[in-house]
């Protein structure tokens, strides 16, 4: 998205959630400590599961990733703002928006696959438990892994490459980051292949993991009902729990940012929705894992009392 003739300017303006100074300092504080909240609970599982051997399971190594990546995401996005409205200034570079456009959708990207690998070994590990070691072995841990990385990268490059073939004239963008759909939809140029690509990509790696998803746990709960005590039921469904948890956020609040924020005006619902999507989802995950694994909970228990 290159600025028109029209103007010589090599910013955009972040609008935000409000103008009014007042909420400013309000702002400020609620997202800082959020941001804090996401990295230190997100760091702490991963040095958790890192300093405890018994956590070093392919459950755990995706669990990890998805920490990691939560982290990543929620700094492309979070401290820019917090950064403009210390110096009250509502200002990105046209450099610094594409670049913070192409990392959104990267661990965006990530986190969707990395949930889907999740489930497959979910799946793995309550329908096929004797054959579990053999195929979720750590050469096929770290494959997906791969994969879903080089996936997230072509994807955000598509449409990174894509927005690059815009024009502007109008560098307002509604929202407190460079989010796609905005950018497009503040364009002066024709965006009929970027709404193409966008709603494909939606539907395909969208739609994909979660069909993936669904599928093993259609599998995981026909299992869970062929078993006979209460006790391994309620056992099998308690390491569910936490991810389906995360999956139902993650896709509402996800989908629900790209499917009604090209034929939306209102930017608040639209706004709303990205904080929900970028911000509360990774604050969320350390806690709703913690909160539901005993093992976690003993990591963590350890390590911190390790440290102190």
């Amino acid at each position: 998205m290159e600025p028109g003739n029209e103007t010589r300017l090599s910013t955009f303006l972040l609008l935000g959630f409000s103008e009014d100074p007042a909420l400013q300092p309000l702002i400020f504080g609620l997202f800082l400590s959020m941001y804090l909240v996401t990295v230190a609970g997100n760091l702490l599982i991963v040095l958790a599961i890192l300093s405890d051997p018994h956590l070093h399971t392919p459950m755990y190594f995706f669990l990890s990733n998805l920490s990691l990546v939560d982290v990543c995401f929620t700094s492309t996005t979070v401290p820019k703002m917090l950064v403009n409205i210390q110096t009250q200034s509502k200002a990105i570079t046209y450099a610094g928006c594409i670049t913070q456009m192409y990392f959104y959708l990267l661990f965006g990207g990530l986190d969707n696959f990395l949930l889907a690998v999740m489930a497959y070994d979910r799946f793995v590990a309550i329908c096929h438990p004797l054959h579990y070691t053999v195929i979720m072995n750590p050469q096929l841990c770290v494959q997906l892994v791969l994969v879903c990385w080089v996936i997230s990268v072509l994807h955000a490059l598509l449409h990174s490459l894509l927005v690059l073939q815009l024009s502007c004239t109008h560098l307002e963008v509604p929202q407190f980051f460079c989010e796609l759909n905005q950018m497009i939809h503040s364009a002066c140029s024709d965006t009929f292949l970027n709404d193409v690509v966008i709603y494909f990509t939606v539907v395909l790696l969208g739609g994909g993991p979660m069909a993936g998803i669904l599928y093993s746990y259609s599998k995981i709960v026909s299992s869970v009902r062929a078993i006979s005590s209460a006790q391994g039921k309620y056992k099998a469904f308690s390491t569910c729990a936490s991810h389906l948890s995360i999956v139902s956020l993650f896709y509402c609040t996800g989908l629900g940012v790209y499917i009604t924020s090209p034929i939306t005006q209102d930017s608040h619902s639209t706004a709303t929705a990205s904080v929900m999507y970028t911000v509360v989802t990774p604050m969320l995950n350390p806690f709703i894992y913690s909160l539901r694994n005993k093992e976690i909970k003993r990591a963590l228990q350890i390590f911190l009392g390790r440290k102190t």
